[in-house]
C-alpha cells in the first residue's frame, strides 16, 4: 500500500523525504513553502537538485503538496481572491519545478455570500490558474472538507459543481479526507456504511477522480461539521472504515497520507496500525480460499 504522512519541510524540503523514511512512509505530503506566509523566496536550483537526490536516496517516488492555509479561491473580496490566485500560482510553479504530482487545496469559504456564489468563484479562479499554467503536469486536487463555518467542499455536490463549471475539468482530481467526510455527515464507521458513502461519491463525482486520501480519525461525532483529527482507531470513526478503504481494490494504488497529530513517533505507530489492518484482511481472504 502507498501509505505515508504529511511531513515537515523544516531546514529544506528535501529533508521531508528523509524524515518520511524514518517514519516508515512510502509516500509523503509536504508544504512547498511556509504555510502561514503568502510570499516565498524563489526556489534555487540547488534546492531542486537536493530534492531530486533525496527521492533517489529514499526511494520515495510519490510526493504531493498541500497549499497554504491563507489561500481562499472562493473569496468574494476581489483583493483576497486575486492574492489567493497569485499565491496558488506560485505553489503550482514550485510543484512543477520539483516534479510534485498534485497540489491539494480546500475549495475555500464563501464568507456568507452563499454556496452557489462561492462555487462559481472557485471555478473562475481555477480557470485563471489553468490558463496561466498551460502544459504543467501538476494537478490540482480538490479536498473534501468538514463544513466548518461557510467552507465549501463538505458536500460531494459542491465538488461536482466545480467540475461542471471549470473549462478543463480533466486537470482536476479529488483528495478524500476521512475525518472531513465523517464530520460532514458521511458515515464510514462500518463496512456497509462505507460502501454506501462511496457509492454516493461515485454517483455524484466518480471514484476514478480520487487521486489521494487523507487518513485521519475524528475527535468529533458524525455530522458535527468540526474538523478535529485523531489518531487511527482512537476517534469516533474507529478501525472498520479504514479497514474497508485499505482492502478496496479501487484504491490500492492511490497514495494515502496521515494528517494526525504530530506527537513523538505517532506517524510510525499509526502507519503500523493501518498496515496491520491490511495484513489482517489479507490473511482472512487467504484463510477463506484454503477452506
Amino acid at each position: 500500500m502507498n501509505l505515508g504522512a504529511h511531513i515537515s519541510i523544516a531546514g529544506g524540503i528535501h529533508l521531508a523525504l528523509h524524515r518520511g523514511v524514518e517514519q516508515t512512509c512510502r509516500v509523503v505530503q509536504v508544504f512547498v513553502k511556509n504555510q502561514m506566509q503568502w510570499a516565498a523566496k524563489p526556489l534555487q536550483q540547488s534546492e531542486i537538485q537536493a530534492f531530486r537526490r533525496a527521492k533517489k536516496q529514499t526511494g520515495i517516488k510519490t510526493v504531493i503538496a498541500h497549499d497554504t492555509y491563507l489561500i481562499n479561491l472562493a473569496s468574494m473580496s476581489d483583493a483576497l481572491w486575486k492574492r489567493s490566485i497569485e499565491a496558488f500560482h506560485l505553489e503550482m510553479e514550485r510543484c512543477e519545478a520539483l516534479g510534485i504530482h498534485g497540489l491539494v487545496t480546500h475549495p475555500g469559504s464563501h464568507g456568507g455570500a452563499g454556496e452557489d456564489s462561492g462555487l462559481g468563484r472557485v471555478a473562475q479562479a481555477l480557470d485563471v490558474l489553468h490558463r496561466r499554467t498551460s502544459g504543467y503536469r501538476v494537478r490540482v486536487l480538490l479536498e473534501t472538507t468538514a463544513g466548518q463555518g461557510t467552507n465549501l467542499g463538505w458536500r460531494f455536490e459542491h465538488l461536482r459543481a466545480i467540475l461542471d463549471r471549470v473549462q478543463t475539468p480533466q486537470r482536476l482530481g479529488l483528495c478524500v479526507d476521512t475525518c472531513h467526510i465523517f464530520a460532514a455527515g458521511y458515515d464510514i464507521r462500518e463496512e456497509a456504511a462505507c460502501r454506501t458513502t462511496f457509492e454516493e461519491l461515485d454517483g455524484i463525482v466518480g471514484v476514478e477522480r480520487i487521486e489521494a486520501f487523507h487518513l485521519n480519525d475524528s475527535k468529533r461525532e458524525l455530522g458535527s461539521r468540526v474538523d478535529r483529527h485523531a489518531h487511527i482507531g482512537r476517534g469516533k470513526i474507529g478501525l472498520a472504515g479504514f479497514s474497508f478503504l485499505l482492502r478496496d481494490g479501487r484504491f490500492s494504488r492511490i497514495p494515502m497520507f496521515l494528517e494526525t497529530p504530530k506527537e513523538g513517533n505517532m506517524d510510525r505507530r499509526n502507519l503500523r496500525t493501518l498496515r496491520a489492518l491490511r495484513l489482517a484482511r489479507s490473511g482472512e481472504r487467504e484463510a477463506g480460499r484454503r477452506e
